[in-house]
């Protein structure tokens, strides 16, 4: 039996990937579940026209997080924090810091897409931003003292 894959399944395929499984699987748990659909000639054509139109849309997203990484490229960003004479930082600087900082320079970065090490001392640092599943920037990071 042919289907249409609605969402991943393990061992199958992605969604909207056309997959030959058992009668009895197909019937009495994929289709049930919600997780795939009978594949009709009409709906082999939807499932590509989603394909296609996914396609473009994940073009665009690319190019403009592509955009953006360009604008990072090359930026130093200085966060002014308390610190100790040892130069240690009391608490340390989080990543809401770091997207907060951005966000003053005109760049809308959600923290979570942000992986920075532990700063926890006075010093320079590397932080890589994910802004796509295939673009990534690493910009600089001064800590200084208040």
């Amino acid at each position: 039996m042919k289907v249409i894959l609605k969402d991943f399944v393990k061992g199958f395929g992605e969604k909207n990937d056309i997959v030959e499984v058992k009668n009895g699987f197909g019937r009495n748990y994929l289709i049930p579940q919600g997780l795939a659909a009978i594949a009709t000639p009409s709906a082999v054509k939807m499932a590509q026209e989603n394909v296609r139109q996914a396609a473009h849309k994940q073009e665009k997203i690319k190019a403009d997080a592509q955009a953006t990484a360009d604008k990072l490229q090359g930026l130093k960003l200085t966060v002014p924090t308390k610190a100790g004479s040892n130069g240690k930082i009391f608490g340390s600087v989080t990543t809401i810091q770091l997207a907060q900082s951005l966000a003053d320079r005109g760049f809308d970065i959600d923290k979570r897409k942000i992986t920075a090490p532990d700063m926890k001392n006075i010093g320079e640092y590397k932080v890589s931003i994910g802004l796509h599943k295939e673009v990534t920037v690493e910009i600089e990071v001064e800590v200084t003292q208040e």
